[in-house]
């Protein structure tokens, strides 16, 4: 995608681009009415003061927090027209600052924790809403049923899914704008939540048994905002920008049209104004309406759902490109860009949803489990951001200010909701940390390994390989050898890879191949270099790829040798006699290097855990030549031993004379 298209993409507003934002984009942050209300009324008795305090802390957080930090800000940060966490990492690199790979791999691993709580949540929150007609319904396996089927269809694309999801979620936010109207025009002593006092006067009392603490159900009501700018590619900018509108009007309707009725049972608690589900989302609705408002809750949950698990499948690819995961299998179900599916990520998760279902059981008990972990990763991007700004050489004053009211109102935030830790806080907590240690491992082990790889000039070795191409003594192994490597400069190539050549057992060939891959922190973008170190003899292959790019090197190594040989820049037809007069094309055959830990390592304690976990997770993850997306029965794997601190010289005295055994 050319830097042109990112601009086209940003600047154009169109109905049927705000119609797929509303899709795509708003569906967790949408669904969060389901259960913020309930969640700050709790089992408190219902006072103004705590009604009025909780909107007006609901407002001003959707617009101190959502609108003007991501809607406003932290959309222009766009890595050629690609938002989200690794895409910010991915700018913020160029400052050659090593420590910010800590706040991208914290804040990528609790967004892909949030993907694991918020299916679970949204959808028991929509499900719980039949309780009001048969309280004794068991809503865990229509859930987890629900969830089953989510997870089920991801192999085939959300293709013609996404066309479903716009219009249900345009139904979903005029639902929930024309409900909140309904009430509001009945009470309209709401509107005073308006006014930012009584969100002061609330965190500042405990008379109502809340008090500061109340931001950690608050915060429910912005959650959602890091997949908004996850997603900045796939809808853009302006179209983001201009349907926010839209959908944060509908949602401050609809809190305050809650609070609107609430008001008017001031003194009661929410079970008493509903046993079975004491939920004022529903209970605004007509009792005749109340079935469809379930059903559209529901749908609009799963397209919630729908919408981070897409997001994980995009972040673990992205991750794997940055070297932060190990090598999984990606399908991609359908042409559209950037859809992907990745089978064991997608199992992953529905695995950790049932697990959340099964060990929290109702919604309410799942809220605890969903803040903290998502204030964090706020937090995490903040940082970045902090330096993204500081590239972009924003005035000092500007940045200082936008760091010190985002560093108040999230530290507020974050000890709001270290409080709900034992509560089930420590959950998800527990899931990205174990996710933290996948890709730091990952990260370590590799930049561990890269340390103790020798480098070579091939210059050194230009003469003898032009020699043993030509070398009869020598069995011929390929017509074309091709190895992969990961040296970055186009002189220079792993000693182990001359070894494989010359020594593990000389490999003869008429054309030795180099290909390397650079991972580029732009998206989308396949270019190559061809560099011909020795003329017919040896080539070496760069190819750039964004970091969203399949890495297909099978066939993208093919049409670079079709695009060479109509260039007439080599000859790749046999060199068999017999062959080479009919033009039969020479075979062409892949050597990988496999590497294992040397018994000779000296390792310190700590290397020792991180290289033992990395080749344990190595033999789970995708082999190399799938990976690369080579054919199995054109490659060759060859073990070698990677030797970290090598022992120093052994000390052995020499006898001359045979001495006694003892």
């Amino acid at each position: 995608m050319s830097s042109h298209s990112h601009q086209n993409l940003h600047s154009k507003l169109t109905a049927g681009g705000l119609l797929l934002t509303l899709g795509i984009i708003y569906g967790d942050i949408g669904t969060s009415p389901l259960y913020v209300m309930k969640s700050i009324i709790d089992e408190h008795q219902i006072t103004s003061d705590l009604v009025l305090g909780g909107l007006s802390c609901i407002l001003w957080t959707l617009t101190l927090q959502t609108t003007l930090k991501y809607v406003i800000i932290t959309l222009n940060a766009d890595n050629h027209g690609e938002g989200g966490i690794f895409s910010l990492y991915s700018l913020v690199k160029r400052t050659k600052i090593q420590w910010l790979i800590v706040p991208a791999i914290i804040g990528g691993s609790l967004l892909l924790a949030e993907g694991i709580i918020t299916p679970p949540i949204s959808v028991s929150s929509a499900v719980e809403g039949l309780l009001i007609f048969k309280p004794d319904i068991p809503t865990i396996p229509i859930v987890i049923a629900i969830l089953f089927v989510l997870f089920t269809i991801q192999q085939f694309g959300a293709k013609i899914v996404t066309k479903f999801f716009s219009p249900v979620m345009l139904i979903w936010f005029s639902m929930l704008g024309v409900l909140g109207i309904i009430q509001i025009t009945q009470n309209m002593e709401v509107l005073k939540a308006v006014n930012p006092y009584y969100a002061y006067k609330l965190l500042t009392s405990d008379a109502s048994g809340h008090g500061f603490f109340i931001l950690g159900a608050v915060f429910l009501c912005t959650t959602g905002a890091e997949s908004l700018y996850s997603d900045m590619g796939h809808c853009g900018r302006r179209n983001i920008r201009v349907s926010w509108i839209f959908v944060k009007s509908t949602l401050v309707l609809n809190y305050f049209g809650q609070g609107a009725y609430l008001l008017q049972h001031n003194g009661s608690t929410l079970s008493q104004l509903n046993d079975h589900n004491p939920n004022p989302f529903y209970l605004i609705m007509a009792e005749w309406f109340q079935p469809i408002g379930i059903i559209v809750a529901t749908l609009a949950a799963i397209i919630a759902s729908q919408a981070l698990i897409s997001g994980s499948f995009t972040l673990i690819n992205e991750a794997m490109r940055l070297n932060f995961w190990p090598k999984v299998r990606i399908n991609y179900p359908t042409d559209v860009k950037g859809q992907l599916y990745i089978p064991s990520i997608n199992w992953l998760l529905f695995v950790g949803c049932v697990g959340i279902i099964l060990y929290f059981k109702e919604s309410k008990y799942m809220e605890h489990a969903y803040g903290l972990s998502i204030i964090l990763g706020m937090m995490m991007t903040t940082t970045l951001l902090n330096f993204y700004l500081i590239m972009k050489r924003v005035k000092w004053y500007f940045i200082g200010a936008i760091i010190t009211v985002y560093a108040v109102i999230e530290l507020s935030f974050l000890i709001a909701n270290v409080t709900k830790f034992m509560e089930g806080g420590y959950v998800t907590l527990a899931i990205a940390i174990f996710l933290i240690g996948i890709m730091s491992t990952w990260f370590l082990a590799k930049k561990i390994s890269k340390s103790y790889t020798k480098i070579v000039k091939i210059n050194d070795y230009k003469k003898v390989l032009a020699e043993l191409s030509v070398d009869l003594s020598i069995p011929k192994y390929a017509t074309h050898l091709v190895y992969m490597t990961n040296s970055q400069r186009s002189d220079e190539i792993e000693e182990k890879v001359m070894y494989s050549i010359l020594q593990k057992r000389p490999k003869r060939a008429d054309l030795y191949w180099f290909i390397h891959v650079n991972i580029l922190s732009e998206p989308y973008k396949k270019e190559y270099r061809v560099t011909e170190i020795v003329k017919d003899d040896i080539y070496r292959i760069d190819f750039y790829l964004g970091f969203r790019e399949p890495t297909k090197i099978n066939l993208m190594f093919k049409q670079v040798i079709k695009e060479m040989v109509q260039r007439g820049e080599v000859d790749i037809t046999s060199r068999y006699e017999s062959l080479h007069k009919n033009h039969i094309i020479g075979d062409f055959k892949f050597v990988l290097s496999e590497k294992f830990l040397s018994n000779d390592s000296d390792l310190t304690f700590f290397e020792k855990i991180v290289m033992n976990t990395y080749f344990l997770m190595k033999k789970l993850s995708l082999s190399e030549e799938k990976g690369f997306g080579l054919d199995s029965s054109s490659v060759k794997i060859e073990q070698f031993p990677l030797v970290i601190h090598a022992p120093e010289k052994i000390e052995m005295r020499r006898i001359e004379k045979d001495c006694p055994i003892l």
